[in-house]
């Protein structure tokens, strides 16, 4: 690994695990929930978010780094720095005000679009597990490499995305595959296929905006290319040209076994 890699790495596992402390503080109080202002989407932010986010931004002053920052709740921060750091701060909100552990710190560093994205690092904040990717040299669960399994339909399991938005062809491949799960946390699920725990998942709401932002997906899409798998959007076509920013969303099909990426569509699974 390239020094300037490792130690930008370095910084990134610095801050996952001080917005890991801060929740963990933070979760136990009444006003975790509380409703403090607007996000960069307009939707609200709760005082949990904005305690974690505060903490990305405290950090980066701290290691004193130049990046420019996008951030699901304040938006586009720029920094005077060639690179962005991409942040969920807390990606799976819901999760955790209900005390669900399906949640993370989702961190990525890179330019311009998802195939520019260097490093991801994905910190689970239940397990503290950490999942971390450097594009070109693999992707590993705590140290140790990960892969995806290979697709057998027989015993395959799936991550979807359902609910009231959910799109009708994501309805009718649940009732279509062998086994489903549903968690709410996009960037540990897609981590889960990499790491061969799930074979794929899914995520395509209508309308168009309660799809996902580039603060869902960055860091999980280096990891799980990195691990051998692929992500496409819900019609199979490439996401490696989606902007790091706040204001677009798309649909998402992430695959651990390429066969499944390419069976996807002409088997009649979406």
């Amino acid at each position: 690994m390239r020094g300037a890699s490792r130690s930008e790495l370095e910084v990134l596992f610095r801050i996952s695990a001080a917005v890991h402390q801060v929740v963990r503080e933070a979760v136990g109080s009444p006003h975790r929930a509380d409703v403090v202002g607007l996000g960069a989407d307009g939707t609200p932010t709760e005082e949990l978010d904005r305690a974690a986010e505060s903490e990305v931004l405290r950090m980066l002053d701290a290691e004193d780094v130049p990046w420019d920052l996008v951030s699901e709740e304040i938006g586009h921060v720029r920094r005077g720095g060639g690179k962005t750091l991409v942040v969920d701060p807390i990606d799976g909100t819901t999760n955790t005000l209900r005390n669900l552990p399906f949640s993370t710190t989702s961190l990525a560093l890179g330019t311009k679009d998802l195939a520019g994205v260097e490093l991801g690092v994905v910190r689970d904040l239940y397990r503290g597990t950490t999942y971390w990717a450097v594009r070109g040299e693999g992707a590993f669960r705590d140290g140790r490499p990960i892969h995806p399994r290979p697709w057998n339909p027989r015993s395959e399991l799936f991550l979807l995305n359902l609910g009231h938005h959910a799109t009708e062809r994501t309805v009718k491949l649940a009732r279509r595959v062998r086994r489903v799960r549903s968690l709410g946390c996009a960037s540990l699920e897609m981590v889960m296929v990499a790491e061969g725990s799930a074979d794929a998942y899914v995520f395509e709401n209508t309308p168009e905006p309660l799809n996902l932002r580039a603060t869902d997906i960055a860091a999980a899409y280096r990891i799980l290319e990195e691990a051998g798998g692929g992500v496409r959007d819900a019609d199979g076509r490439p996401l490696n040209g989606f902007p790091l920013t706040v204001d677009r969303r798309t649909s998402v099909l992430g695959f651990g076994d390429p066969k499944f990426g390419d069976a996807a569509h002409s088997e009649g699974y979406l």
